[in-house]
């Protein structure tokens, strides 16, 4: 199945949204374990300030992909300034998945 990287910057100024949507954030990413092979947050240079989320997941096409997100309660909620979804190959590291 086709891999995908997506990267979600969070809107200036908006810890608010991002932490009162975590826990809904968080039961839907569980919900969908089945497809991230790898998620997280990401953080401004400070090493602490949220700065957005990346995930890498597992769907038939990009349109998929891209309809999988937008049911994300973050984006739901407005929190992301950006979100950029692109077909992804994962060469190495450890985790990674069989071809």
């Amino acid at each position: 199945m086709p891999l995908f990287l997506l990267n979600a910057r969070d809107k200036p100024g908006a810890l608010d949204v991002r932490m009162s949507n975590r826990p809904a954030h968080l039961d839907w990413a569980k919900a969908h374990a089945d497809r991230i092979l790898m998620a997280g947050p990401v953080f401004a240079d400070d090493g602490e300030t949220f700065a957005g989320s990346t995930f890498v997941v597992e769907f038939d096409s990009l349109r998929d992909a891209e309809a999988w997100a937008a049911q994300d309660p973050y984006a739901k909620a407005g929190l992301f300034a950006s979100v950029e979804i692109m077909p992804f190959k994962w060469l190495l590291g450890e985790g990674k998945p069989s071809a």
